[in-house]
């Protein structure tokens, strides 16, 4: 299904899930890092490969049944995708950088300090993605995961690269919560009827993921 159409370039914990279903709503088959645990047959090593040499991948192939995607890993690549899909659209999700890291520190970082704990194999191939690929390995650097300032900077960081780089006429930017109508005019889709979706809460995610761990 790839060439991707819509690029997310929003890091996870800013809506990203939300909108892989609104996006799923609207007609896309959107990737997510919580594709890889919903299909076993979706490889994740190409992003660890990608991570280390970018120009070596086939993009269309590690997609392969997707035309949107978003949450990690994708973020981490987005100006290669803006260069593969040049008529893609690109979604920044943002949120305060407050808010942002208060949600990481009571959903995934504390993941990271059980990686040895996990039973399941598939999970730990994609821990291992995660452990390289998300904020540069940042995430699993028990220490400077900790220093809360360095890391809201380095969210507040991305998220104005992403400003910067990314022509104002292909890039929408959609703070946690708004709902259909920016992203419904963007995309060039009618709102639907039914709600904006709100998924992956706090709860939800811990529920999830600890499974992994029994």
């Amino acid at each position: 299904m790839a060439p991707l159409q819509v690029i997310g370039a929003g890091f996870g914990r800013t809506g990203t899930d939300s909108l892989r279903e609104a996006l799923n709503i609207l007609g896309y088959n959107t990737h997510h890092m919580s594709s890889f645990f919903k299909d076993e047959n979706l490889d994740c090593k190409p992003f660890i490969e990608a991570h280390r040499n970018p120009e070596a991948i086939d993009w269309d192939k590690t997609y392969d049944g997707f035309d949107a995607a978003v949450d990690w890993p994708t973020c981490t690549f987005y100006k290669e995708l803006m260069v593969k899909y040049p008529d893609a659209k690109v979604l920044l999700t943002v949120r305060t950088p407050e808010s942002w890291y208060a949600s990481m520190c009571k959903t995934i970082i504390p993941m990271t300090g059980r990686y040895k704990e996990i039973k399941s194999e598939r999970a730990k191939d994609i821990a291992d993605m995660a452990a390289e690929v998300v904020m540069d390995g940042i995430l699993v650097d028990e220490e400077k995961i900790k220093d809360e300032k360095t890391i809201q900077k380095l969210f507040t960081d991305h998220v104005e690269e992403v400003k910067r780089h990314v022509p104002s006429d292909r890039l929408l930017v959609m703070e946690l919560g708004e709902g259909w109508d920016r992203l419904c005019q963007f995309l060039g889709k009618e709102v639907p009827k039914v709600p904006y979706p709100k998924t992956n809460s706090t709860t939800s995610f811990q529920d999830r993921v600890s499974k992994y761990f029994e």
